[in-house]
C-alpha cells in the first residue's frame, strides 16, 4: 500500500488530537459535564473542525471502538480454511489487553469502560456498540464459514462478547482503582482462556 501523504498525515494528528482532549477532559470532569465546544477549545480547533471528524459526540468516544470492528472484521474474513474466527482474533485480541498495560493512569478514567461504568448514557451507547459488532461479524462469519445465518448470528454475538467482556473487566478494574499493569496481568489469563473454548465451539 502506499504510504500516506502530508494531508493524510495531518488529518490522522488531528483526529487523534481531538479524541485524546475529549477522553482528558471526560476523565477529569465525565461524559455529560463535558460539552463539544470545550473540547474544541482545549484541543485549540474550531468547533467545525471537530464536527468534520466527529460528527457527535457519542463518536468521540467510540472511535477506537469502531477501528476494533474492523480489524476484527478483516482478520475473520481473511483467515484461512480450518481456521476458527476465534483463532483468527486471537493474537489481536491478546495484543489489545496487553496495551492496557501502556496506558497512563491518568487517561484510563477517559476510556470507554470506565465511563460506561459510571455514566448510565455512556453505558446504553457500549451496549448499542457491542450490538453492530456482533452484527457486523455476524457477517463476516456468513461470508466465509459453512454455517446458517442463526448459527453465524450467534458466533458474532459470542465474538462481540469477548470486547465487551475486554471492556466492562477494565472499567470495573479502574474504577475500583486498580493501575493499567494490574488490569492487564488479571485480563491476560481470563481472555486467552475465553478464547480457547470460544475456539473449541466454533471449530467445525
Amino acid at each position: 500500500m502506499p504510504e500516506p501523504g502530508l494531508r493524510e498525515l495531518k488529518r490522522a494528528r488531528t483526529r487523534r488530537l481531538i479524541a485524546d482532549t475529549a477522553a482528558r477532559l471526560f476523565a477529569e470532569r465525565g461524559y455529560e459535564q463535558v460539552t463539544v465546544s470545550e473540547i474544541a477549545r482545549a484541543a485549540e480547533v474550531a468547533e467545525q473542525t471537530l464536527y468534520n471528524y466527529f460528527p457527535t459526540k457519542e463518536q468521540l468516544i467510540l472511535d477506537r471502538e469502531q477501528e476494533i470492528e474492523q480489524r476484527l472484521t478483516d482478520l475473520i474474513r481473511s483467515r484461512p480454511a480450518g481456521v476458527s474466527p476465534a483463532a483468527a482474533i486471537r493474537d489481536y485480541v491478546l495484543q489489545t489487553v496487553a496495551n492496557i498495560r501502556d496506558s497512563p493512569p491518568e487517561s484510563a478514567r477517559g476510556a470507554l469502560g470506565y465511563l460506561a461504568a459510571i455514566s448510565p448514557a455512556v453505558n446504553r451507547l457500549a451496549l448499542e456498540l457491542t450490538d453492530r459488532q456482533a452484527g457486523a461479524l455476524a457477517a463476516a462469519i456468513a461470508e466465509t464459514s459453512p454455517v446458517p445465518p442463526a448459527v453465524a448470528g450467534l458466533q458474532g454475538i459470542a465474538v462481540a462478547g469477548v470486547f465487551r467482556l475486554i471492556m466492562t473487566e477494565a472499567g470495573r478494574r479502574t474504577h475500583e482503582g486498580q493501575t493499567p499493569a494490574a488490569i492487564a496481568d488479571a485480563l491476560q489469563p481470563e481472555i486467552a482462556n475465553v478464547l480457547t473454548e470460544l475456539d473449541r465451539w466454533l471449530t467445525r
